[in-house]
Protein backbone atom coordinates (compact mmCIF):
# COMPACT_ATOMS: atom_id res chain seq x y z
CA UNK A 1 0.00 0.00 0.00
CA UNK A 2 1.69 3.26 -0.96
CA UNK A 3 1.91 6.19 1.83
CA UNK A 4 -0.86 8.65 2.14
CA UNK A 5 1.98 11.39 1.00
CA UNK A 6 3.65 9.62 -1.87
CA UNK A 7 2.20 11.54 -4.70
CA UNK A 8 3.62 14.48 -3.12
CA UNK A 9 7.41 13.36 -4.40
CA UNK A 10 5.94 12.24 -7.57
CA UNK A 11 7.15 14.24 -10.71
CA UNK A 12 4.20 15.63 -11.63
CA UNK A 13 3.58 17.27 -7.64
CA UNK A 14 6.92 18.43 -7.24
CA UNK A 15 5.45 21.80 -6.96
CA UNK A 16 3.33 20.59 -4.33
CA UNK A 17 5.20 20.03 -0.23
CA UNK A 18 3.38 19.13 2.48
CA UNK A 19 1.58 22.62 4.63
CA UNK A 20 0.06 22.21 7.47
CA UNK A 21 -3.26 24.06 8.25
CA UNK A 22 -5.77 23.69 11.00
CA UNK A 23 -9.56 23.46 10.50
CA UNK A 24 -10.58 26.40 12.30
CA UNK A 25 -7.47 28.70 10.14
CA UNK A 26 -9.08 26.62 6.99
CA UNK A 27 -12.68 27.62 7.99
CA UNK A 28 -11.85 31.57 8.86
CA UNK A 29 -9.68 32.63 5.79
CA UNK A 30 -11.55 32.61 2.40
CA UNK A 31 -14.09 35.37 3.32
CA UNK A 32 -11.62 37.74 4.76
CA UNK A 33 -8.79 36.98 2.07
CA UNK A 34 -10.85 36.94 -1.00
CA UNK A 35 -12.02 40.69 0.14
CA UNK A 36 -8.53 41.44 1.36
CA UNK A 37 -7.62 39.89 -2.18
CA UNK A 38 -10.58 42.23 -4.58
CA UNK A 39 -10.15 45.09 -2.80
CA UNK A 40 -6.25 45.67 -2.96
CA UNK A 41 -6.00 44.53 -6.48
CA UNK A 42 -8.83 47.01 -7.61
CA UNK A 43 -6.99 49.87 -6.03
CA UNK A 44 -3.89 49.33 -7.32
CA UNK A 45 -5.27 48.26 -11.00
CA UNK A 46 -7.03 51.78 -10.64
CA UNK A 47 -4.08 54.16 -8.92
CA UNK A 48 -1.66 52.36 -11.50
CA UNK A 49 -4.00 52.88 -14.81
CA UNK A 50 -4.35 56.85 -13.64
CA UNK A 51 -1.04 57.25 -12.68
CA UNK A 52 -0.53 55.98 -16.65
CA UNK A 53 -2.58 58.28 -18.27
CA UNK A 54 -1.34 61.25 -16.17
CA UNK A 55 2.13 60.21 -17.37
CA UNK A 56 1.12 59.30 -20.90
CA UNK A 57 -0.30 63.17 -20.86
CA UNK A 58 3.18 64.57 -19.33
CA UNK A 59 4.80 62.60 -21.96
CA UNK A 60 3.11 64.27 -24.65
CA UNK A 61 3.41 67.64 -23.29
CA UNK A 62 7.39 67.62 -22.54
CA UNK A 63 9.89 68.89 -24.49
CA UNK A 64 13.12 68.03 -22.67
CA UNK A 65 14.86 65.10 -23.38
CA UNK A 66 15.61 64.45 -19.89
CA UNK A 67 12.45 64.47 -18.54
CA UNK A 68 11.28 62.67 -21.69
CA UNK A 69 13.36 59.70 -20.91
CA UNK A 70 12.63 59.55 -17.53
CA UNK A 71 8.69 59.40 -18.27
CA UNK A 72 9.54 56.33 -20.20
CA UNK A 73 11.12 54.68 -17.12
CA UNK A 74 8.31 55.38 -14.96
CA UNK A 75 5.85 54.31 -17.73
CA UNK A 76 7.68 51.16 -17.75
CA UNK A 77 7.24 50.57 -14.14
CA UNK A 78 3.60 51.84 -13.84
CA UNK A 79 2.65 49.09 -16.64
CA UNK A 80 4.85 46.54 -14.64
CA UNK A 81 3.05 47.43 -11.48
CA UNK A 82 -0.36 46.95 -13.44
CA UNK A 83 0.15 43.85 -15.00
CA UNK A 84 1.97 42.43 -11.99
CA UNK A 85 -1.31 43.21 -9.79
CA UNK A 86 -3.83 42.10 -13.07
CA UNK A 87 -1.94 38.52 -13.07
CA UNK A 88 -1.68 37.51 -9.54
CA UNK A 89 -4.51 38.99 -8.10
CA UNK A 90 -6.51 37.43 -10.71
CA UNK A 91 -5.16 33.95 -10.02
CA UNK A 92 -5.26 34.80 -6.35
CA UNK A 93 -9.29 36.04 -6.31
CA UNK A 94 -9.91 33.10 -8.62
CA UNK A 95 -8.44 30.52 -5.52
CA UNK A 96 -10.33 32.44 -2.96
CA UNK A 97 -13.32 32.87 -4.94
CA UNK A 98 -13.64 28.80 -6.07
CA UNK A 99 -11.53 27.37 -3.23
CA UNK A 100 -10.00 25.33 -6.13
CA UNK A 101 -8.24 22.06 -5.42
CA UNK A 102 -4.11 23.18 -6.82
CA UNK A 103 -3.21 19.48 -6.96
CA UNK A 104 -6.69 18.59 -9.14
CA UNK A 105 -6.82 21.70 -10.86
CA UNK A 106 -2.92 21.86 -11.85
CA UNK A 107 -1.52 18.27 -12.03
CA UNK A 108 1.64 19.40 -13.79
CA UNK A 109 2.37 22.42 -12.31
CA UNK A 110 2.37 24.67 -14.94
CA UNK A 111 0.06 27.18 -12.97
CA UNK A 112 2.09 27.14 -10.43
CA UNK A 113 5.56 27.34 -11.65
CA UNK A 114 3.53 30.26 -13.65
CA UNK A 115 2.63 32.31 -10.70
CA UNK A 116 6.11 31.52 -9.09
CA UNK A 117 7.58 33.21 -11.90
CA UNK A 118 5.24 36.13 -12.67
CA UNK A 119 6.22 36.70 -8.10
CA UNK A 120 9.53 36.63 -9.00
CA UNK A 121 9.38 39.16 -12.65
CA UNK A 122 6.87 41.17 -10.96
CA UNK A 123 9.06 41.73 -7.95
CA UNK A 124 12.76 42.03 -9.15
CA UNK A 125 11.64 44.41 -12.25
CA UNK A 126 10.45 47.42 -10.23
CA UNK A 127 13.44 47.11 -7.92
CA UNK A 128 15.73 46.85 -11.55
CA UNK A 129 13.92 49.55 -13.14
CA UNK A 130 14.26 52.08 -10.17
CA UNK A 131 17.94 51.21 -10.10
CA UNK A 132 18.05 52.07 -14.18
CA UNK A 133 16.27 55.50 -13.57
CA UNK A 134 18.87 56.14 -10.64
CA UNK A 135 21.82 55.55 -12.78
CA UNK A 136 20.36 57.84 -15.57
CA UNK A 137 19.44 60.65 -13.31
CA UNK A 138 23.13 60.23 -12.24
CA UNK A 139 24.78 60.73 -15.27
CA UNK A 140 22.17 63.28 -16.28
CA UNK A 141 22.85 65.47 -12.93
CA UNK A 142 26.30 64.88 -12.59
CA UNK A 143 27.91 64.15 -15.93
CA UNK A 144 25.75 66.50 -17.83
CA UNK A 145 27.61 67.19 -20.90
CA UNK A 146 28.34 63.40 -21.37
CA UNK A 147 26.49 61.05 -24.07
CA UNK A 148 25.22 58.68 -21.56
CA UNK A 149 23.53 61.56 -19.39
CA UNK A 150 21.21 62.13 -23.36
CA UNK A 151 19.24 58.96 -23.43
CA UNK A 152 17.15 59.13 -26.26
CA UNK A 153 13.48 57.65 -25.87
CA UNK A 154 14.08 54.55 -27.80
CA UNK A 155 17.26 53.65 -25.74
CA UNK A 156 15.19 54.42 -23.32
CA UNK A 157 12.85 51.94 -24.24
CA UNK A 158 15.47 49.79 -25.34
CA UNK A 159 16.95 49.49 -21.64
CA UNK A 160 13.23 49.11 -19.95
CA UNK A 161 13.19 46.08 -22.22
CA UNK A 162 16.15 44.62 -21.16
CA UNK A 163 15.42 45.05 -17.04
CA UNK A 164 12.67 42.75 -18.36
CA UNK A 165 14.58 40.47 -20.24
CA UNK A 166 17.04 39.59 -17.51
CA UNK A 167 14.25 39.38 -14.38
CA UNK A 168 12.27 36.72 -16.43
CA UNK A 169 15.86 35.10 -17.29
CA UNK A 170 16.42 35.36 -13.57
CA UNK A 171 12.13 34.64 -12.91
CA UNK A 172 13.33 31.09 -15.24
CA UNK A 173 15.82 29.55 -12.54
CA UNK A 174 13.87 27.51 -10.80
CA UNK A 175 11.85 26.30 -14.36
CA UNK A 176 15.46 24.77 -15.48
CA UNK A 177 15.87 23.42 -11.94
CA UNK A 178 17.71 25.73 -10.08
CA UNK A 179 16.07 25.69 -7.38
CA UNK A 180 11.83 25.44 -7.25
CA UNK A 181 8.33 27.12 -7.16
CA UNK A 182 6.17 25.66 -4.58
CA UNK A 183 2.69 26.01 -3.25
CA UNK A 184 2.88 28.31 0.13
CA UNK A 185 1.12 29.04 3.21
CA UNK A 186 -2.26 29.07 3.20
CA UNK A 187 -2.13 27.23 -0.19
CA UNK A 188 -3.65 30.48 -2.37
CA UNK A 189 -0.58 31.03 -3.86
CA UNK A 190 3.18 29.92 -5.42
CA UNK A 191 6.76 31.53 -4.54
CA UNK A 192 10.44 30.30 -4.34
CA UNK A 193 11.07 27.36 -1.92
CA UNK A 194 12.54 27.96 1.55
CA UNK A 195 13.77 24.75 1.91
CA UNK A 196 17.38 24.49 3.19
CA UNK A 197 18.81 22.47 0.02
CA UNK A 198 21.32 23.51 -2.42
CA UNK A 199 19.51 24.59 -5.39
CA UNK A 200 16.81 26.45 -3.51
CA UNK A 201 18.97 28.29 -0.93
CA UNK A 202 21.10 29.27 -4.46
CA UNK A 203 17.62 30.56 -5.90
CA UNK A 204 16.74 32.27 -2.50
CA UNK A 205 20.10 34.39 -2.34
CA UNK A 206 20.00 34.60 -6.21
CA UNK A 207 16.68 36.73 -5.94
CA UNK A 208 17.13 38.69 -2.23
CA UNK A 209 20.79 39.78 -3.24
CA UNK A 210 19.89 41.02 -6.55
CA UNK A 211 16.87 42.83 -5.13
CA UNK A 212 18.97 44.33 -2.20
CA UNK A 213 21.90 45.08 -4.54
CA UNK A 214 19.60 47.10 -6.84
CA UNK A 215 18.04 49.17 -3.65
CA UNK A 216 21.59 49.86 -2.51
CA UNK A 217 22.89 51.28 -5.92
CA UNK A 218 19.61 53.43 -6.18
CA UNK A 219 20.36 54.84 -2.47
CA UNK A 220 23.76 55.42 -3.24
CA UNK A 221 23.21 57.25 -6.96
CA UNK A 222 20.11 58.35 -5.36
CA UNK A 223 22.11 60.51 -2.65
CA UNK A 224 25.06 61.75 -4.52
CA UNK A 225 22.45 63.09 -7.31
CA UNK A 226 20.48 65.05 -4.38
CA UNK A 227 23.87 66.31 -3.13
CA UNK A 228 24.76 67.53 -6.13
CA UNK A 229 21.38 69.39 -6.78
CA UNK A 230 21.93 71.20 -3.49
CA UNK A 231 24.89 72.13 -4.62
CA UNK A 232 23.58 73.93 -8.23
CA UNK A 233 20.73 75.02 -6.38
CA UNK A 234 23.20 77.31 -4.04
CA UNK A 235 25.03 78.42 -7.02
CA UNK A 236 23.22 81.73 -7.18
CA UNK A 237 25.80 83.45 -8.94
CA UNK A 238 26.20 81.12 -12.71
CA UNK A 239 22.27 80.83 -13.05
CA UNK A 240 21.57 81.39 -16.71
CA UNK A 241 18.25 79.85 -16.93
CA UNK A 242 15.88 78.25 -14.51
CA UNK A 243 14.15 74.93 -14.70
CA UNK A 244 12.30 72.98 -12.28
CA UNK A 245 12.23 69.46 -14.06
CA UNK A 246 14.85 68.13 -11.80
CA UNK A 247 13.57 68.94 -8.85
CA UNK A 248 10.32 67.16 -9.84
CA UNK A 249 12.73 64.16 -11.37
CA UNK A 250 14.36 63.67 -7.95
CA UNK A 251 11.37 64.01 -5.54
CA UNK A 252 9.91 60.92 -7.65
CA UNK A 253 12.60 59.24 -7.96
CA UNK A 254 13.35 59.80 -3.96
CA UNK A 255 9.76 58.85 -3.48
CA UNK A 256 10.00 55.20 -5.48
CA UNK A 257 13.45 54.51 -4.03
CA UNK A 258 11.82 54.78 0.31
CA UNK A 259 8.65 52.77 -0.90
CA UNK A 260 10.97 50.05 -2.72
CA UNK A 261 13.50 50.25 0.69
CA UNK A 262 10.42 50.05 2.96
CA UNK A 263 8.10 47.39 1.23
CA UNK A 264 10.84 44.94 -0.10
CA UNK A 265 13.75 44.69 1.87
CA UNK A 266 11.95 43.08 5.26
CA UNK A 267 11.30 40.45 2.77
CA UNK A 268 14.24 40.15 0.72
CA UNK A 269 16.24 40.00 3.97
CA UNK A 270 14.23 37.67 5.36
CA UNK A 271 14.86 35.68 2.18
CA UNK A 272 18.24 35.76 2.59
CA UNK A 273 18.83 34.83 6.50
CA UNK A 274 16.08 31.97 6.16
CA UNK A 275 18.06 30.54 3.40
CA UNK A 276 21.79 31.37 5.17
CA UNK A 277 20.76 30.13 8.56
CA UNK A 278 21.36 26.62 9.89
CA UNK A 279 18.37 24.76 9.98
CA UNK A 280 17.62 22.68 12.55
CA UNK A 281 17.81 18.47 12.52
CA UNK A 282 14.15 18.41 11.94
CA UNK A 283 13.59 20.23 9.42
CA UNK A 284 16.14 18.47 7.52
CA UNK A 285 14.81 15.05 8.24
CA UNK A 286 10.85 16.36 7.60
CA UNK A 287 11.83 18.70 4.23
CA UNK A 288 9.20 20.96 5.95
CA UNK A 289 9.36 24.96 6.17
CA UNK A 290 8.52 25.78 10.00
CA UNK A 291 5.08 26.91 10.50
CA UNK A 292 6.24 30.60 11.96
CA UNK A 293 8.65 30.72 8.95
CA UNK A 294 5.91 30.19 6.41
CA UNK A 295 3.79 32.83 8.49
CA UNK A 296 6.37 35.58 8.03
CA UNK A 297 6.89 34.66 4.54
CA UNK A 298 3.09 35.75 3.66
CA UNK A 299 3.56 38.93 6.32
CA UNK A 300 6.34 40.31 4.38
CA UNK A 301 5.23 39.31 0.90
CA UNK A 302 1.98 41.40 1.87
CA UNK A 303 4.29 44.16 2.36
CA UNK A 304 6.00 44.31 -0.59
CA UNK A 305 2.97 43.81 -2.59
CA UNK A 306 1.91 47.33 -0.95
CA UNK A 307 4.75 49.04 -3.42
CA UNK A 308 2.45 48.18 -6.51
CA UNK A 309 -0.29 50.18 -5.06
CA UNK A 310 1.89 53.41 -3.64
CA UNK A 311 4.23 53.61 -6.83
CA UNK A 312 1.25 54.73 -8.98
CA UNK A 313 0.50 57.87 -6.13
CA UNK A 314 4.21 59.15 -6.19
CA UNK A 315 3.98 59.95 -9.78
CA UNK A 316 0.16 61.29 -9.60
CA UNK A 317 1.20 63.38 -5.74
CA UNK A 318 4.58 64.76 -6.86
CA UNK A 319 4.44 66.36 -10.26
CA UNK A 320 5.04 70.18 -10.68
CA UNK A 321 1.49 71.03 -10.63
CA UNK A 322 1.38 69.76 -7.33
CA UNK A 323 4.64 70.48 -6.16
CA UNK A 324 4.37 74.33 -7.22
CA UNK A 325 1.17 74.52 -5.03
CA UNK A 326 2.91 73.21 -1.96
CA UNK A 327 6.23 75.42 -2.54
CA UNK A 328 5.68 78.01 -4.87
CA UNK A 329 9.38 79.20 -5.46
CA UNK A 330 9.94 75.76 -7.03
CA UNK A 331 10.04 77.78 -10.45
CA UNK A 332 13.24 79.99 -9.45
CA UNK A 333 15.25 77.44 -8.92
CA UNK A 334 18.36 76.85 -11.59
CA UNK A 335 18.45 74.16 -14.31
CA UNK A 336 21.52 71.81 -13.97
CA UNK A 337 22.87 72.56 -16.45
CA UNK A 338 23.18 76.42 -15.71
CA UNK A 339 26.06 75.60 -12.97
CA UNK A 340 28.33 75.49 -16.68
CA UNK A 341 27.18 78.65 -18.31
CA UNK A 342 30.45 78.47 -20.42
CA UNK A 343 30.14 75.20 -21.90
CA UNK A 344 26.72 74.71 -22.09
CA UNK A 345 26.33 76.52 -25.43
CA UNK A 346 29.31 74.84 -27.07
CA UNK A 347 27.61 71.31 -25.90
CA UNK A 348 24.20 72.60 -27.28
CA UNK A 349 26.27 73.67 -30.85
CA UNK A 350 28.09 69.92 -30.62
CA UNK A 351 25.31 68.32 -30.39
CA UNK A 352 23.11 70.18 -33.14
CA UNK A 353 26.21 69.29 -35.59
CA UNK A 354 25.97 65.71 -33.99
CA UNK A 355 22.03 65.39 -34.73
CA UNK A 356 22.85 66.74 -38.36
CA UNK A 357 25.32 64.67 -38.95
CA UNK A 358 23.92 60.89 -38.06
Amino acid sequence: MEPENSHLESPFFSCFRYINISTSVASQKPLTSLWFSAIFSIIGLSSNLFAFCVLVNASRKTQSRSRSSFLIFLLGLVITDFMGLLVTGSIVVSYHTTQFDWQMLDEDCHLCNFFGLSMVFYGLCPLLLSASMAVERFFGINRPFSRSANVSKKRAWSIVVMVWCFAFCLALLPIIGIGKYTLQFPKSWCFLTLLQDLKNKAFGLIFSLTGIMAVCLSFILNTVSVVTLCRVYHDRESVQRRRNSEVEMMIQLIGIMIIASLCWLPLLIFIAQTVLQRPSADDLRNGEIPRETEKLLLIYLRIATWNQILDPWVYILFRRAVLKRIYPSLNSRPSIMSVYPTLTASFRRKYTQESVIN
